[in-house]
């Protein structure tokens, strides 16, 4: 496959109240300057060129399909449209547009999964706002994987949320499951299967050759020998056992409060977290701007910018772009190494 016949991106809508159109319009108009991977845009063309002229920016947008994205992308900014079902305002989310929102995103999927787009860029969503229209996932995350599973004809995927940084790769074991909840769904097959799934993902579409992972405990100092809770000796370190006798190079239960300066993140590729703050926060903290949220154990390429829809700044042209530029450069990069790993086979 040449370069010019490597599918375009999906990048998809996001809630269209919140700045996901703004900052896919800023990175469109400096295409040039960034080199920016050519992308399809899935969302309501309307709300596009509304919010670019609330920006006084002067873009064309152009109606598309994948297979004429690559061709318009120097000249239009190429739009696949799902059509909200009212106007969008900035900064005022509605649930009446949920369907869009949810839309935009099947329709990623599909274009993926048909090898008609090379992967999955989604721009931020509102939660709330898709519950209140009966959305039933706890997030983006665990949505990907239930269409992914429909498509693919399983009962279920494990999707493996992975935070990838400059400075820092960490995936959380638990996801969106409030912290009380934690000891109780972490087990030993969860860590494994985790485990498992990231390191094949750092393998086949990172292109490391042998990842390190680095396994954190789950209570202060590693359960300081059950003295802080057992399950550091009962579930994580069996886990970590398992995943060493399968030739995974996997090193733990470390206390997570020591593992993430600068010494400790050189001996290693991804850090394995027990649950999402762990994972999160310092992940954030090192690399706010520009750290991508992608998800691993799917049969498609999925990334996303690692903040939210933030409402307040939509419409108002000060939104940072720099980590949806992070995710498009990333999934590109992904897409490529997939590319060449399935050549090699």
């Amino acid at each position: 496959m040449t370069p010019t016949t490597v599918p375009p991106l999906a990048l998809t809508m996001g809630d269209p109240a919140g700045i996901g159109p703004d900052i896919a319009l800023a990175l469109w108009s400096d295409r040039r300057s960034l080199s920016l991977p050519p992308f399809l845009f899935i969302g309501d063309a309307q709300v596009l060129a509304a919010r670019a002229a609330a920006l006084g920016l002067d873009i064309a947008v152009a109606s598309a399909a994948p297979e004429t994205a690559n061709a318009l992308f120097d000249t239009a900014l190429p739009v696949l449209s799902v059509e909200c079902a009212v106007a969008a305002v900035p900064g005022t989310p509605d649930s009446r547009n949920a369907a869009a929102v949810t839309g935009a995103i099947e329709t990623a999927v599909a274009l993926t999964m048909a090898g008609r787009t090379s992967a999955v860029v989604t721009n931020p969503i509102a939660k709330a706002v898709l519950y209140e229209a009966g959305f039933g996932f706890p997030g983006h995350t665990e949505f990907l994987a239930d269409l992914a599973a429909k498509a693919t004809g399983v009962d279920s995927l494990l999707p493996v949320m992975l935070l990838a940084g400059p400075k820092l790769r960490s995936v959380p074991v638990t996801i969106h499951i409030p912290l009380k909840d934690v000891p109780g769904v972490l087990t030993e097959a969860l860590i494994v299967e985790t485990a498992v799934i990231t390191e094949r993902d750092l393998r086949q579409r990172f292109g490391i050759a042998r990842p390190r992972l680095a396994i954190a405990g789950l209570n202060p100092h590693a359960g300081e020998g059950g003295a802080l809770g057992l399950e550091d000796d009962a579930v994580v370190q069996p886990a970590v056992a398992r995943l060493q006798a399968a030739g995974i190079d996997a090193v733990g239960p470390l206390p997570a409060d020591t593992m993430f300066h600068d010494a400790a993140r050189a001996t290693y590729d991804v850090a394995l977290c027990m649950y999402h703050d762990q994972a999160l926060i310092p992940a954030k903290a090192l690399g706010f701007d520009d750290s991508v949220n992608a998800t691993l154990g799917l049969p498609f390429i999925r990334t996303s910018p690692d903040h939210g829809t933030a409402f307040a700044l939509a419409g108002k042209g000060v939104a940072k772009p720099d980590s949806l530029l992070a995710a498009l450069r990333l999934a590109h990069t992904l897409a490529a190494h997939e590319r060449a790993s399935k050549e090699t086979l």
